[in-house]
């Protein structure tokens, strides 16, 4: 199955995605569960009506395919900002809560390294939580 990257930011009041491999592509949602819900079907319509019109879906998977939802970092940071505190990402990161504050923000991106190093971290997080057993 062909995955297909969904990009996803946050704004003030909600959540926003598109589509590289289908501009004009987008649908947005109150939470990430709403957002994930809108874009497929946003996409299904999309494919849909430009199969019916003979549009061009060059790029796009003709089988079945799953979505790879990914977040700008400023937008993961806000997404996860009532989960983690700045002080608790800086601990795992070794990143200053002041840069990812900046992140957050959208002041500033973080270099490639940068954006690893907090995958890395996340990632960690969440093999320690599915390790444990109550």
């Amino acid at each position: 199955m062909e995955k297909v990257v969904v990009t996803v930011e946050r704004s003030h009041n909600n959540y926003c995605a598109f589509l590289e491999k289908l501009p004009g592509c987008t649908s947005g949602g109150d939470t990430f569960d709403e957002l994930k819900e809108n874009i497929a079907e946003a996409v299904e319509g999309h494919v849909e009506i430009s199969r019916e019109y003979g549009d061009s879906l060059k790029g796009f998977p003709t089988g079945e395919y799953e979505f790879d939802f990914r977040f700008h970092t400023g937008s993961l940071l806000q997404f996860y900002e009532d989960v983690f505190s700045r002080s608790t990402l800086e601990r795992a990161t070794k990143i200053k809560e002041r840069k990812l504050q900046h992140y957050a923000a959208g002041l500033s991106r973080p270099r490639k390294e940068q954006s690893q190093i907090l995958v890395k971290a996340l990632h960690k997080l969440g093999g320690d939580l599915l390790a444990v057993k109550l």
